[in-house]
């Protein structure tokens, strides 16, 4: 699987899922924090996201599908993730690296020429391979793959239903 968060710095960060690079992602979540705050947070150390949502016997559907998620980061309650259709501007991001399969950066912004108005028109990505592990119908998590192996994953996302 193929996992990209990506957004602008002062934004709410984006998560996308995809069976590899080129293909469409099954999976789009905007999360409540901002990416610059989980950038910091990687930068520190291992980042383990936990997706929480409420089981509901009378609705039969996918995990991945459910609509709305408590999020945990690192043990802290910081809001919900909202499931969405990708946008056009998803897409585009999505387009944009589809030669990539794993790394991180800035992607430039439209026009603008002064310095806050281009600092806020960048993109900035992190993609990777991700290990998926489907533990039930209720819970599935995310391992971010480290390419030279060594080290456990970076960054762990978590979707429990309970």
């Amino acid at each position: 699987m193929t996992g990209t968060l990506f957004g602008h710095r002062k934004s709410r960060v984006n998560l996308a899922i995809q069976e590899n690079p080129k293909c469409l992602p099954m999976l789009v979540l905007e999360l409540s924090m901002q990416t610059g705050k989980l950038l910091q947070d990687m930068g520190l150390g291992l980042v383990r996201i936990a997706l929480e949502c409420e089981k509901n016997p009378s609705e039969k559907i996918k995990l991945i599908d459910e609509p709305i998620w408590t999020m945990y980061c690192n043990g802290r309650k910081v809001g919900y993730a909202v499931r969405r259709e990708p946008t056009d501007d998803d897409l585009k991001v999505m387009q944009m690296l589809h030669g990539v399969s794993m790394g991180a950066g800035v992607l430039p912004g439209e026009g603008g020429a002064a310095a806050d108005s281009a600092a806020d028109g960048e993109m900035t990505y992190m993609r990777a391979n991700f290990e998926r592990v489907v533990g039930s119908k209720d819970s599935e998590t995310y391992y971010m793959m480290n390419p030279d192996g060594n080290s456990g994953p970076e960054l762990s996302i978590f979707f429990v239903r309970v």
